[in-house]
Formats: structure tokens, sequence, C-alpha cells
């Protein structure tokens, strides 16, 4: 099984935009995909000038990868409600969600599911409960693991900023492939909405650079 690291960041659409490309990786018995977190944004209220920025750049995803954003989210980034787009307690999410079982790519989709298409806050405990619970989680676990968990996504992000620095891996999403201790980035934005030819690549990738 070969090993194919995923930097990325839970409030980055860019990553939600590559979701497709994701798990093709995560549903072949090939790869084993290890998650790496940016820390992009940390609590951070977004000003009203900046909104647009975001809208802009959500569209530019939409036509390139085809990744649907709803109406509820667009809504919200539209409005005049204070907008607080926040990395680190997804990231905690993340981190809990795989110490109970759940594999990370899962929390994520969920995260990004509730933020870029329901338009639901996921910086709040109680919105991330939610979907943990609704992942079929232990309620009582998932709320002290959290609530006792502060420096999971801190010490997560710390060694995945180390990581990046050696690797000279720069911005969200960055997909590196690990053989025999070397690491090759993977071109992944050639791929955005060609799923099928994205699995092909991966195919030949195995057959005929890592052997």
């Amino acid at each position: 099984m070969v090993t194919i690291h995923y930097f990325y960041d839970p409030m980055c659409g860019w990553c939600y935009g590559a979701t497709a490309l994701i798990e093709s990786i995560v549903s072949s018995n090939k790869f084993k995909l290890l998650l790496h977190p940016g820390g992009m944004l940390p609590g951070k209220t977004i000003a009203p000038s900046f909104r647009q920025h975001i809208l802009n750049s959500d569209q530019r995803i939409q036509k390139l990868t085809g990744t649907h954003f709803g109406k509820d989210y667009v809504t919200r980034v539209m409005s005049n409600e204070e907008l607080i787009l926040d990395s680190y307690l997804p990231t905690r999410a993340i981190l809990v969600g795989e110490s109970l079982g759940l594999k990370p790519f899962e929390m994520l989709k969920a995260i990004q599911k509730a933020h870029y298409i329901e338009g639901k806050p996921v910086n709040t405990l109680s919105s991330l409960e939610e979907l943990a619970v609704q992942l079929g989680l232990d309620q009582q676990l998932w709320q002290e693991k959290m609530q006792t968990g502060e420096a999971l996504e801190d010490d997560a992000i710390s060694i995945s900023h180390q990581l990046m620095t050696r690797l000279n891996v720069q911005g969200y999403p960055t997909l590196m492939i690990e053989d025999k201790g070397q690491f090759k980035k993977i071109p992944h934005t050639e791929f955005y909405g060609r799923e099928e030819q994205w699995k092909t690549f991966l195919e030949g990738y195995l057959n005929t650079t890592l052997h």
C-alpha cells in the first residue's frame, strides 16, 4: 500500500473542490491517505469587504471542479450576519473523531457539507457535536474529548507545518505521494472534473513511477 499525504484545511474552498479526487484515493485499497491540517484561519471574523472575494473564488472553484456550493451557504456569506471561519476547532473535531475510530476524511467531508452546502456554522462545539452524533460517535465520549483536547489541533498543525517546510509544500490542497522515503507532488489540479482520468492516472502512477 502506497502512502499519499494530503495537506488540507477544512475552511479551504479548493480542498472542498478536490473532494471527488480525494474520494478516489480513499476508496482504493492500494493507497493509504494521511491528512495534514493547515490551520489556515484561527477563528477569524470575515470582513464584509472580503466576502465578495470568497464568493468570486467559489465561482472559480465550481466552474473548474464541478463542485456545488449550496444556496444556504451563498446566502450566509452574502448576508450581514457575522461570519466566523475557524480552521482549528474543526481540525480538533477531525482528530477526536479519528481517536474514536472514525476515518478523518469522513469527518472532514461532513464539516465541508455542513459549511459549503448547508451554510451552517462549523466553528462551535455544538455544531460539530451534531455532526459527530450523525456519524455514529458516542456523544458523551465526544464531549469529553473535545473539551479536554485543546492541544490536539495545535500539535497536529505544528507537525504539519514542519513537514510542509521540509517538503516545500505551499498552499492547500497539496498531495504528495511517498515511496521508499521519497516524496513527489501529484499534479491533481490537472484532473479537476475528470475523475475517471484521475483514477487511470493513479493506477498508472503505481505501475510506472513507483515500480
